[in-house]
């Protein structure tokens, strides 16, 4: 690879990584051609970039990005390296557990998710588990939702329960004072016969 091959690879890797919130190094070695392209297109399914690079091209275009320091990867960058870059902060793990549950490989080398640097195949399990924007964003509208919905629930049953109990206690009323002018009456009856 020439000079500016090199350049022009580090600028690609550059362009990848310049906005990537979740970006994944993973060991695709000893996958055959068809197990790699099917790899890649359940990757392109789940809208997560997949390229093959060199380590050395790659160390070198994070230590050019501002603002993150990627170095916590640098020691995981040992023979075949493909950079996942994804939106979804849990998607790269779960295709690559997936996918495993086939074949030996991909192995995780090491991830940036959440500003947090994860390094090694044992974080696996733990960052498939990480919840995406999506999934945390419509828990929190459940809970939130949860009480408005029993106050809904309770103000939409309320009504009923009032017009029920008014209609109840309605003619108790109505009879109570019926019932008051006759006691009312015999009782003057009385007092006037003695």
């Amino acid at each position: 690879m020439t000079k500016d091959q090199k350049v022009v690879a580090i600028q690609e890797i550059k362009d990848l990584l310049q906005d990537a919130k979740v970006v994944y190094v993973a060991d695709l070695e000893g996958l055959n051609a068809g197990k790699s392209s099917d790899f890649r297109r359940q990757a392109f399914k789940q809208n997560i970039k997949v390229k093959v690079v060199k380590n050395t091209l790659l160390q070198k275009a994070m230590e050019q990005i501002e603002g993150v320091d990627y170095s916590e990867m640098f020691p995981s960058f040992k023979g075949n390296s493909a950079l996942m870059i994804a939106d979804t902060a849990n998607a790269p793990a779960k295709l690559i557990q997936g996918f495993r549950k086939k074949e030996e490989k991909p192995a995780l080398k090491s991830a940036f998710v959440q500003e947090t640097f994860y390094v090694g195949d044992n974080n696996l399990d733990m960052l498939a588990n990480i919840k995406s924007r999506e999934e945390m964003i419509g828990e929190i509208i459940g809970l939130l939702q949860s009480p408005i919905q029993r106050v809904v629930s309770a103000l939409q049953n309320k009504p009923e329960t009032v017009e029920a109990k008014a209609e109840e206690a309605a003619p108790a009323v109505e009879e109570t004072p019926a019932e008051a002018p006759e006691a009312a009456a015999e009782s003057t009856e009385e007092t006037s016969a003695e």
